[in-house]
């Protein structure tokens, strides 16, 4: 089958295209900006992509058009299919119908660490020989591409094999035909409820809307299903006072799975009150932080559903490496290291803080927090309030925001930043931004750049000019 996909260069738009190559499809696809690292991947995998959304690609026939959620109304190429009455079918719709029929799927939802905790358990898996299916979104250190279609296993404890599926379950919506999050497409077997917090404000009025959306996804859980959630969020403890079908097992602080610190911000993995299994970090990972010891705990809690012991799910931890974006180093000069990070929502701000904050624990220097508020909730101004608040833990904070384009805030952004006094500067000028960070940064220092986007490349050019001072 020959499928043309729209919006092909968004992280989960190209999760889906290598799946449905691998599957055996021809693939090809278009998106408005069509470059790397995205572009090359897929070109590597015999993808032919198209600049742009002109009409005109109706003349490649494909059997069916896949539309990403980035293209709406108005879109030339979608008013031609839709004039021309052919077939389309939305990414998640396919995928559910298509690739994920018949296997076991273990999805990740809640409002952060879904990557990060997708990643986590897909590497358990793998690690212990069950070779996952998946789609993260984003690029996993342990991996070479962010999808694949993974084989069956055969359990030596089973007469029948199982096919097992990692997914990342986002609560965005589907498309522009279809406003329901994307991960009621999935019907998970095994569904982490991580978090849930008010976010994505351009689609949600409030938070219940999005309590909603997660109850969608728990009433797709089958009753011989297992629901991992976390017991210190009031939000998810409503979704599932609306009811739950399905075994719940809860992890955090005093529940069925609850971890206790060690050294060098490992933990031990408790148990129904019994210490079963302790996570020592990878040395290169990354992942610092109680928030990344809360993935972790529901990674494993996750595996232990399809029957990996907690003591080889811990061990595979110790080889995990994170997912780029995730306070990944960009480069050290000057005895000054720069790290980039994708948080974006002030609760993701703080655990980022905080989690470099607790790595940096015994270490000389200051955390400069570099922030760009770009997603659609941070640009309307919604979580404006809770910024200085989410940056508290940071030495310096640079902000930046746009004042005209698509990426413009509709809001003050040194206004918002005020209750921090002269610990925050905003600017409207990268060029600024970077003189100014420039012009503070010191030996011992840690950069710390935090967008869900670009970001201009502020990362390599604040590396290149420490470079140049030396």
């Amino acid at each position: 089958m020959h499928l043309h996909i729209l919006g092909i260069c968004g992280t989960f738009m190209g999760g889906i295209a290598a799946i449905a190559r691998q599957a055996g499809h021809r693939v090809t696809g278009c998106d408005a900006n069509v470059y790397p690292p995205m572009s090359t991947q897929l070109e590597a995998q015999g993808i032919d992509l198209i600049e742009g959304f002109g009409p005109e690609q109706l003349a490649l026939q494909p059997d069916l058009f896949i539309i990403g959620n980035v293209v709406s109304r108005g879109n030339p190429l979608m008013e031609a299919i839709l004039d021309a009455g052919l077939p389309y079918q939305s990414g998640p719709q396919w995928l559910g119908e298509q690739v994920l029929q018949g296997k076991h799927i273990l999805a990740i939802a809640g409002t952060h660490g879904k990557t990060t905790t997708t990643a986590m358990l897909t590497w358990i898996l793998q690690d212990n020989h069950r070779e996952p299916g998946y789609l993260i979104g984003g690029v996993p250190n342990n991996f070479d591409v962010s999808a694949r279609l993974g084989s069956p296993y055969q359990d030596p404890q089973k007469e029948k094999s199982a096919h097992y599926f990692v997914i990342e379950a986002d609560e965005y919506d589907t498309a522009f035909f279809d406003k329901r999050s994307k991960f009621v497409h999935y019907r998970p077997k095994t569904a982490i409820l991580n978090n849930l917090e008010f976010d994505h404000a351009d689609i949600f009025a409030d938070l219940k809307a999005i309590e909603t959306q997660f109850h969608h996804l728990v009433r797709t859980v089958p009753q011989s299903g297992r629901l991992i959630v976390n017991g210190m969020e009031d939000s998810l403890e409503r979704v599932l006072q609306r009811g739950a079908w399905s075994s719940v097992e809860k992890f955090g602080p005093q529940q069925i799975w609850d971890l206790k610190d060690t050294q060098d911000d490992g933990f031990e993995v408790i148990y129904q009150g019994q210490t079963v299994a302790e996570v020592s970090w990878h040395p290169d990972a990354s992942v610092a932080g109680r928030h990344n010891q809360q993935n972790a705990l529901a990674a494993i809690a996750a595996a232990h559903h399809i029957g990996i012991d907690p003591k080889d799910a811990a061990a595979a931890l110790g080889r995990f490496k994170n997912v780029k974006r995730r306070l990944e180093i960009v480069g050290r000069v000057n005895d000054i290291t720069i790290y980039d990070d994708f948080a974006h929502h002030p609760t993701a701000i703080t655990t980022t803080v905080d989690g470099l904050k607790r790595r940096l624990a015994n270490q000389a220097g200051r955390i400069l927090a570099v922030l760009e508020p770009r997603s659609n909730t941070m640009k309307l101004g919604v979580m404006k309030a809770q910024l200085p608040a989410s940056l508290v833990q940071a030495d310096r904070v640079f902000a930046y925001g746009a004042r005209a384009g698509k990426d413009a805030l509709g809001w003050d952004l040194q206004e918002a930043l005020s209750p921090m006094g002269s610990k925050a500067q905003a600017f409207d000028d990268l060029e600024q931004l970077m003189d100014a960070i420039i012009q503070e940064a010191q030996p011992h220092d840690h950069i710390l750049v935090m967008s869900n986007g670009g970001f201009g490349g502020v990362h390599r050019k604040l590396l290149e000019r420490l470079q140049s001072k030396q």
